[in-house]
């Protein structure tokens, strides 16, 4: 069983004080999850260390949407939906098949000729990238038309006056923040070290002028270390500059900030079987149904803030109740709502910094040298995170050792996927055997696959881990325990927030769930009183603040009444 804990976590620094790396990855992102385990898996002596939790940036915040991006074809963006659609058909069969997902949605049409006749050759051309990029092969149902009664009967609740028909065609949706945690376990399983909640505070060169290393601060002792490596690369997201500054150099990506938010609503609220894809004047919405509950969103405005903790604001949360309401037949309201959440887009600007330093560029995400023996990537989505992760490791390796130590990931199965299906085909044995019904097995499979029967024998040794929390019962106290003792959970807010996300769906953002919650983590964790009343006020502090920043009307607003709950460390 690989594990992340506080065990882990404390040898993996002792390494990076007293080893050298090939490759040390600042960022725990999507894209450093998959640099780190890129470069793990190619055999290269690898360190990852990250400000936060794991993927407490803008990977446990976006749409939880792994999908090619059918609105870019209609840029003519062929390469770059084909890319995506081979990386969508990888995850779903091989990578992650446990935690992606296939989903379907509806495209509603307006007009009875040319709206269907132009939209089925654009989602035909979709479904025939994903097809070609799978070897020829359907890892999701190609596209249906509906009538106007057949897509009322896949949404029954649309306004009739919504569309004359629908197109019905497949992405797939995958919980952002597990995607990062997995790959982070997966890449400590090929050896990488792993360090969250360690900060990088200034980039060491060696008399040459060359990056050898950085001084960072662990942010949970205070203590600092230097960590040696021959190559460094910046993960950073909309950290970017900040994280290129620290190296002294001109040279580096040029990166804004945008925002986009969400909402969440019980899955009983919304009457439909399939999702929904719109379009709006600013963005898409994407109307999407999980298990439990809707995800609703997205907006894209620029954000000027801190960049730790962005918030939705009043308006945001009226932006998006607008547009979803423009097709639902019962109009939400706020009242309706039992979650929210904002993440950051690192989009990337069109030029680098220093033009002089050598570049890989992609319509979506670029590659380029910051200073000899660092680089940097930014850009990009989630969906091509392992594209990505190469291109980086490619570009700091250099061309030559990058054809002797090429990249493996495209067909390598993360912790969970393999021996997913053997694993799903035994469901009704183990749901029988702990008392669990099909739905809750469903539940588990998807975030465990493989792994579950491993969580389930937990509860062999401790009983009590069987029960459901009293304050949401979706979960069990065994996924709980396990995020510490296994998913490197080291704070309350790191359960809540990024593994048992009652954060963003539940409506009071976990506060009934706190007592038992830090119960079991306290157990897990070895922590006394004193340290578990601390936890416990300091969640209930963020959920305060959170819920005090959407009742206001504009970012500045929201952000400071964000930040008047302090952070658990740092």
């Amino acid at each position: 069983m690989t594990a992340l804990t506080p065990a882990q976590r404390a040898t993996s620094l002792r390494a990076m004080e007293s080893q050298h790396f090939d490759v040390l990855v600042i960022g725990g992102g999507v894209t450093g999850a998959g640099i780190a385990l890129d470069a793990a898996s190619r055999g290269l002596r690898t360190a990852v260390v990250e400000a936060q939790d794991w993927a407490s940036g803008t990977s446990s915040r976006s749409s939880r949407l792994v999908h090619g991006g059918l609105r870019y074809l209609y840029n003519l963006d062929f390469k770059l939906v084909a890319e995506a659609l081979t990386e969508r058909g990888r995850l779903l069969t091989t990578i992650a098949p446990h935690l992606v997902e296939a989903q379907p949605f509806l495209w509603p049409l307006k007009q009875r000729v040319i709206e269907r006749a132009y939209s089925a050759v654009g989602v035909g051309l979709y479904d025939a990238l994903a097809v070609a990029g799978a070897g020829f092969r359907k890892t999701v149902p190609l596209q249906k038309h509906l009538s106007k009664d057949g897509a009322r009967g896949r949404f029954p609740d649309i306004k009739p006056d919504a569309l004359i028909g629908a197109i019905e065609f497949y992405d797939a949706r995958v919980d952002d923040a597990r995607l990062v945690v997995t790959l982070i376990r997966t890449a400590v399983k090929y050896g990488a070290e792993a360090a969250s909640r360690v900060k990088v505070t200034g980039v060491r060169k060696n008399d040459a002028g060359r990056v050898d290393g950085v001084e960072a601060v662990d942010l949970e002792s205070g203590d600092t270390l230097t960590i040696s490596a021959t190559r460094v690369i910046n993960a950073t997201g909309v950290w970017t500059e900040q994280t290129q500054k620290l190296a002294g150099s001109s040279g580096g990506l040029k990166v804004l900030a945008s925002k986009g938010i969400h909402i969440v609503l019980p899955r009983e609220r919304i009457k439909a079987s399939a999702g929904m894809f719109l379009r709006t004047e600013k963005s898409v919405l994407f109307i999407i149904p999980w298990q439990h509950y809707w995800v609703i969103g997205t907006t894209d405005t620029a954000w000027h803030e801190q960049l730790e903790h962005p918030v939705p604001t009043s308006a945001d949360i009226d932006y998006i109740l607008a547009h979803a309401n423009e097709v639902l037949a019962e109009p939400l309201t706020r009242d309706d709502i039992i979650g929210t959440y904002a993440g950051l887009r690192p989009l990337l600007q069109p030029a680098v910094l220093d033009e002089s330093k050598s570049t890989k560029v992609s319509r979506e995400h670029t590659v380029t040298e910051v200073a000899p023996g660092m680089v940097s990537i930014a850009g990009g989505k989630l969906t091509t995170y392992r594209v990505m992760a190469e291109d980086a490791v490619d570009f700091a390796l250099g061309s030559a050792e990058a054809k002797a130590k090429p990249s493996v990931t495209a067909d390598l199965p993360l912790l969970g996927a393999e021996g997913f299906a053997a694993a799903r085909n035994q469901a009704d044995r183990l749901g029988a055997r702990y008392g669990l019904d099909a739905d809750r097995m469903k539940h588990l499979l998807s975030r465990y696959g493989s792994e579950v029967e491993s969580l389930l024998a937990t509860i062999d040794a401790d009983p009590t881990l069987g029960r459901p929390l009293a304050a949401a019962p979706q979960f069990l106290r065994a996924e709980v325990a396990w995020a510490c003792t296994v998913e490197g959970a080291l704070h309350l807010e790191d359960i809540l927030v990024a593994r048992v996300r009652l954060n963003s769906e539940s409506r009071d953002r976990g506060g009934a769930a706190v007592d038992e919650v830090g119960e079991i983590a306290a157990e897990a964790l070895g922590w006394d009183t004193a340290r578990l009343e601390r936890e416990k006020a300091n969640y209930r502090a963020r959920i305060a603040a959170e819920i005090a920043a959407e009742e206001q009307p504009t970012d500045a607003a929201a952000s400071a009444e964000r930040m008047k709950a302090d952070d658990i460390v740092g």
